[in-house]
């Protein structure tokens, strides 16, 4: 059902779109600038008021977003409800639905995604290749997946894990129990390890509609399972990587994906390709786009939930690569060595906004534009090993 607009409120402008982001991180607050580049008043609901996102928005609310009355309250004050991550639980998206909001992703792409054992049946029952996974129960199916599979496995908490959390890699029997012990409280599923020789990713936008662009495939790295690195384009040959963006818009099409969706592979030595998790959101990989491409992940990821035509994805450089600017302890979250980072030519530095850093928080990133990947990783590296938040170990480099 289509709800009428609500009436204009303070901070926003007069017959400007309004758009409201479930969560005020700084996904929210990329995708609010994106939005302010297109005349779009965003509207933020966050459980703090000094997020990330605020400084970006027209308005923000302050509440709970797995709560369905500080949902509400959002969608009254908005033509459009998107989420900033995949945590809001499907039957809240669907009872927002239900009250007459425009949501995108829906209730349905919400609830595949949110269950990982259930996107991987989704995905394998479109035929579109994923490791070998199977639902457990007990110990013994792990040990009973083992005799099939082999060692290593890879347990799995179906919902709520991101970034290596909610993961465990069981090496042998020996490391059952306490793998159990630590996951089995939640409902769980188990993978085959995957010997990948690289891992891929890429950002695809859709409509509703329909409509869809796929961002180029990137070569992303990761430390500690956090995203360290990207390249784009990713030094595969253009075969795979045009099977890696089409088996990627094949996945975001079998969970009816709305919005920018960030979609993670693994190549194989044999040049085989797996589907390894889907992100119904805008995703880490797909920052460098702000730069980059014609079109970033956020301006897209706008135009496809407020319905309007989709930009191109083209990079508008022949190579490009951004590093994850990570907390390297607790502290305040103003970065040091900023101007010496700003100092290295072509650099191109985001921080967040956090007030406080921790130890591997998500604090910022560096893209560079280059004649080739390996040009432009030389550029994020010398920018980033500059900079420090909170502590003053580790490096970003």
């Amino acid at each position: 059902m289509q709800r009428d607009a609500p009436p204009a409120r303070q901070g926003f402008s007069a017959g400007a779109p309004r758009l409201g982001i479930a969560g005020g991180g700084q996904l929210a607050r990329m995708t609010a600038q994106a939005a302010q580049q297109l005349g779009v008043d965003v509207v933020i609901l966050e459980r703090v008021s000094e997020s990330p996102a605020a400084s970006a928005a027209a308005e923000v609310l302050i509440g709970d977003w797995s709560s369905l009355e500080y949902l509400q309250a959002l969608a009254s004050r908005v033509d459009v409800v998107t989420f900033e991550n995949e945590f809001v639980d499907a039957k809240l998206v669907e009872a927002l639905g239900a009250s007459g909001a425009q949501v995108w992703p829906s209730a349905h792409t919400m609830g595949v995604v949110q269950d990982k054992l259930r996107a991987k049946t989704t995905l394998a029952r479109e035929g579109i290749p994923v490791p070998a996974f199977r639902a457990v129960a007990s110990p013994q199916d792990l040990l009973d997946a083992a005799e099939e599979w082999a060692w290593p496995l890879v347990l799995k908490r179906r919902r709520d894990g991101y970034d290596g959390r909610g993961n465990a890699t069981v090496r042998g029997a020996a490391d059952v129990e306490g793998a159990w012990a630590r996951l089995g409280g939640a409902p769980v599923y188990v993978e085959a390890f995957c010997p990948f020789t690289t891992e891929l990713a890429t950002i695809v936008t859709r409509s509703p509609d329909g409509a869809t662009v796929v961002y180029p495939v990137v070569e992303t790295v990761q430390r500690d399972h956090i995203c360290h690195t990207v390249t784009a384009p990713a030094s595969v040959p253009a075969a795979i990587a045009a099977r890696a963006a089409e088996l990627a818009k094949r996945a975001v099409s079998a969970v009816a994906g709305t919005g920018s969706i960030g979609v993670e592979m693994f190549l194989l030595a044999d040049g085989a390709l797996l589907i390894n998790e889907l992100a119904p959101r805008v995703h880490n990989s797909g920052h460098y786009t702000i730069e980059a491409c014609d079109s970033s992940q956020f301006e897209n990821h706008v135009r496809a939930v407020l319905r309007w035509p989709l930009g191109s994805p083209a990079m508008c450089a022949p190579a490009a690569a951004m590093v994850n600017l990570l907390g390297a302890g607790d502290g305040p979250g103003r970065p040091a060595g900023l101007d010496r980072a700003l100092a290295v030519a072509g650099a191109h530095v985001h921080v967040y906004g956090k007030r406080t850093s921790t130890r591997g928080r998500k604090m910022g990133h560096v893209t560079a534009l280059g004649p080739t990947p390996e040009a432009a990783l030389a550029t994020v590296r010398a920018a980033a090993r500059h900079i420090r938040f909170g502590g003053d170990d580790g490096t970003h480099a």
